[in-house]
């Protein structure tokens, strides 16, 4: 396996226990969670965080911070809208 395939399979398994730690449940379409899994993956192996695969880093680790997932963000999104901005996790 490669280092980006068990980097995913720790982050799906993260993101489970987060959502059901949290109240919230993970995207139900299993291609769009794949691909949100994989994005933060990438970015954990290349950039050595989690960042949202949806937001932009600005390259300021202090503002970048808040977009490391869970993004500071993603529970007035569920709330709102449903589901956060990356489409992760969903209001139950």
């Amino acid at each position: 396996m490669t280092d980006l395939g068990r980097i995913m399979e720790k982050t799906h398994e993260w993101a489970s226990k987060y959502a059901n730690r949290k109240g919230f449940q993970l995207n139900p379409d299993e291609e769009m969670l794949d691909m949100v899994i994989e994005g933060l993956s990438r970015n954990k192996l290349e950039h050595g965080k989690q960042y949202c695969p949806c937001r932009l880093r600005t390259g300021d680790d202090k503002e970048d911070r808040r977009i490391i997932c869970p993004c500071v963000y993603h529970k007035g999104e569920i709330e709102n809208e449903g589901s956060c901005h990356c489409s992760l996790f969903f209001k139950v």
